[in-house]
């Protein structure tokens, strides 16, 4: 009798390694050892530079208590974010591609499906509310705060709202599986059900066209005032619109290019005829959406002249900071003064912005605030 259950549990686990196997096994096209050792590289960089690039991030809001603004805590919550996927999902994939097959299994994949859902969708919304925090802020109202329960419940919000869209295909609605070529999960795009189809479309609305549209939005209302100011004071703002324009095509831009042939790829594999989009072809797509955890940090944090001149001082570059100084000769306790006042976020300035008035902030650029660009 012991004999029979032994051999009952062995051949239950014989099943259990070989459906496990037949599953890792799922997409029917492979990349060649020499294409996954090209994916290998790209995510490790990726991971890499990511991680390193948002600890920046981190490490200067933990060194620079200026930073520590309520408008920047959303810059915070999209470094968290990024960093988060490089850890917990990118590492997995770069292991998976150094061996040409996904190495943790059923339960694996759908931890890696949700996490990586998660966070990135976390950081979209981050970037979508950060664009109509610059627009409210310059246009609808021009005073700062320092209350921090709305940046808080807005930050709380958007992981809330990626658990909303997340949550499901652990649950039914839809599933996580294996995507590409094997090394990464994601969304199964290829179920061809009602339900699959049901949830696709609506994350597809509400994850990626409507934060989309909200960017587009709130940066087109705040390029066209700017280039109105500029029609009325063009010596004074010239400059200032040239860097807000080059901010907002950099932003939308490389929002579009990191996200936007994932969603394309996605709809076409979930509603285009079968085998129109190969494993292989969506290896791109994925790569170009990992790699926004590299990006955002250089667009949103370095491009912000308050936490690139505190970028400059963590690494000692006082004479870059100080050289426009009105006297050529200072003392160690002047230079130390100037290092912190460069850092300091720029005055509140209370004038607001009408339909029929200037900003009073945009019109005079050596008096003008800071905006939080």
């Amino acid at each position: 009798m012991l004999r029979a259950m032994f051999s009952e549990a062995s051949d239950i686990n014989l099943a259990s390694n070989l459906s496990e196997e037949a599953w890792s096994d799922t997409p029917l096209e492979r990349l060649s050892l020499g294409g996954h050792r090209v994916v290998s590289v790209f995510l490790g960089s990726i991971m890499v530079l990511g991680f390193l690039n948002n600890l920046l991030v981190l490490v200067l809001f933990c060194r620079f208590k200026t930073l520590r603004t309520p408008v920047n805590m959303l810059l915070l919550n999209i470094s968290v974010s990024d960093m988060l996927v490089c850890v917990c999902g990118t590492t997995l994939s770069f292991a998976s591609s150094l061996h040409a097959r996904w190495l943790y299994g059923r339960r694996g994949c759908m931890w890696y499906g949700f996490v990586n859902s998660c966070f990135g969708i976390v950081s979209l919304m981050s970037l979508s509310v950060l664009s109509y925090e610059r627009y409210s802020t310059l246009l609808v109202y021009n005073a700062r705060v320092s209350d921090y329960r709305k940046p808080l419940l807005t930050v709380g919000g958007t992981w809330l709202y990626s658990l909303l869209w997340t949550a499901p295909p652990l649950i039914g609605w839809s599933s996580y599986g294996l995507e590409g070529a094997g090394t990464s999960c994601s969304v199964t795009w290829t179920q061809r059900t009602a339900a699959s189809h049901s949830y696709i479309i609506c994350l597809f609305v509400f994850c990626l066209g409507v934060p989309v549209l909200v960017m587009v939005y709130c940066y087109g209302r705040l390029l066209h005032a700017v280039k109105h100011v500029g029609q009325v004071r063009r010596l004074a703002a010239r400059r200032r619109e040239l860097r807000i324009l080059s901010m907002v095509f950099t932003t939308v831009v490389c929002y579009l290019l990191c996200w936007l042939p994932y969603g394309v790829v996605a709809m076409v594999a979930t509603f285009g005829r079968p085998g129109a989009v190969s494993p292989v072809a969506t290896v791109v797509p994925s790569l170009l959406a990992k790699s926004s955890t590299v990006i955002n940090p250089v667009i949103y944090i370095l491009m912000n002249k308050q936490f690139y001149r505190c970028f400059l001082l963590l690494l000692g570059c006082n004479h870059a900071l100080t050289e426009n100084a009105p006297t050529s000769m200072q003392s160690k306790t002047t230079v130390v003064q100037l290092n912190r006042r460069v850092c300091d976020p720029a005055p509140p300035t209370t004038t607001a912005i009408a339909t029929t008035t200037l900003p009073a902030a945009a019109t005079d650029e050596t008096n003008a605030a800071e905006p939080p660009l």
